[in-house]
């Protein structure tokens, strides 16, 4: 059966737990909570990102957080909540149900993504 990638991401969003920006808004800066920014660093570069954000690109995530994995990085396996964003919630829906997949418990989309992170008001790090 031929998914299409509209059905992948509504699939995904139906797996994981989803954040609107304003709920999302209220975990920046909490101990317990790590956002992470799974688009490219050309992105990143010309945008800003969440402050505190990891970067973990969408075709790294596997790799980023696999402990076994010489690219782990440990933000991503510290145990605390994860907030998924990309630019319009598409490919944070895809990684956020990947983490989920690999194990990792506490894992949010946050719907919008960054376009509405910005359109919100939400603090932008450069």
């Amino acid at each position: 059966m031929v998914k299409r990638a509209a059905e992948m991401v509504a699939e995904a969003n139906a797996a994981v737990e989803t954040l609107d920006v304003e709920q999302a808004k209220e975990l920046v800066g909490r101990d317990d909570v790590t956002f992470v920014d799974v688009r490219e660093g050309g992105e990143l570069a010309t945008q800003g990102k969440i402050p505190g954000a990891v970067h973990a690109p969408r075709g790294l995530l596997e790799f980023y957080a696999d402990p076994s994995a010489p690219y782990h990085k440990p933000e991503l396996g510290s145990g605390k909540r994860l907030v998924v964003y990309c630019a319009s919630g598409g490919r944070s829906a895809l990684a956020a149900k990947t983490l989920k997949d690999m194990g990792i418990g506490k894992v949010a989309n946050m719907l919008g993504g960054f376009t509405a992170w910005q359109q919100g008001g939400g603090k932008i790090e450069r």
